[in-house]
């Protein structure tokens, strides 16, 4: 899924801007670029929960618009098949974990850790409502791991996603807006929704989480290009988890959740041998 799809914080999910060139019909790209990127994001520490989650961050970026690899910000993925309207590939993606303490609802529960997923996804160009802007769809299928203290499979996610990206020629602005659905597997939505006996208090009664639906979104990301090798973006997201399958669950303390963030990227250097596409 787009990083995180669940609304932790992820330094790839900063990078809409820097890669958003490739969402729309525009002139040949470098094969690669990279630099720096930093900002600063605040969200829900998980889906639902009552406490936010703000980080600032800075990091090295690298954007590689292989025929096959490709790194972006969707993640890192290897392209397996393209047509005209049709794509297939492989994704990476990571997130920030998630502290129990950093809350009531989860105190002395285990901590979220990291979270890395992969698996494919089949994006669909819909329609060219304007020459300089598309209408797609993008249906991922995730595999989630865990890294703390080993690696541990927390399940599986589907999130089909509806996207409209348009970055007129000859203008400093690109934007991206996208609504979709996150569902889960049961293992996904035990990891985060479920509470154990052994973790059961009377504020918190033990809860048995089922697969199903998350959450519905919508977000909306801009960025602004100040020259060749700075841009500037932001982004804000929300989430419902009105309809959620564990709407009942106690670690569900909201209905709805908003993520905002912004930042820079700074383009050291960049290949004089152009992508393909």
């Amino acid at each position: 899924m787009r990083p995180l799809i669940f609304g932790a914080l992820t330094l790839t999910f900063m990078l809409p801007a820097v890669a958003q060139q490739a969402s729309a019909p525009a002139p040949a790209l470098p094969l690669w670029e990279a630099g720096l990127v930093g900002g600063a994001v605040s969200g829900p520490a998980y889906p639902g929960a009552d406490q936010r989650s703000s980080r600032a961050l800075a990091a090295p970026f690298l954007i590689y618009r292989g025929k096959v690899l490709r790194s972006d910000a969707s993640g890192i993925g290897a392209r397996l098949l393209r047509s005209e309207r049709y794509e297939l590939d492989i994704g990476f993606a990571a997130s920030l974990p998630a502290r129990s303490n950093a809350g009531a609802a989860r105190a002395g529960m285990p901590d979220l850790g990291f979270l890395g997923e992969f698996g494919p996804r089949v994006k669909v160009l819909l329609a060219n409502p304007t020459p300089t802007s598309r209408l797609r769809l993008d249906l991922p299928l995730r595999a989630v791991m865990e890294f703390r203290g080993g690696v541990r499979r927390q399940g599986t996610t589907f999130e089909p996603r509806l996207t409209y990206a348009t970055r007129d020629i000859g203008s400093d602005w690109s934007i991206d807006a996208s609504v979709g659905l996150v569902v889960g597997d049961g293992g996904i939505n035990r990891y985060f929704y479920e509470v154990a006996p052994q973790y059961a208090t009377a504020a918190r009664p033990a809860y048995r989480a089922r697969s199903g639906l998350m959450l519905a979104r919508a977000g909306l990301s801009a960025s602004y290009r100040l020259n060749e090798d700075v841009r500037l973006f932001g982004y804000v997201r929300g989430e419902s988890y009105a309809g959620a399958a564990n709407r009942d669950s106690p670690l569900m303390r909201r209905n709805s959740g908003t993520s905002i963030g912004g930042g820079f990227s700074w383009t050291l250097g960049r290949s004089s041998v152009l992508a393909a596409d």
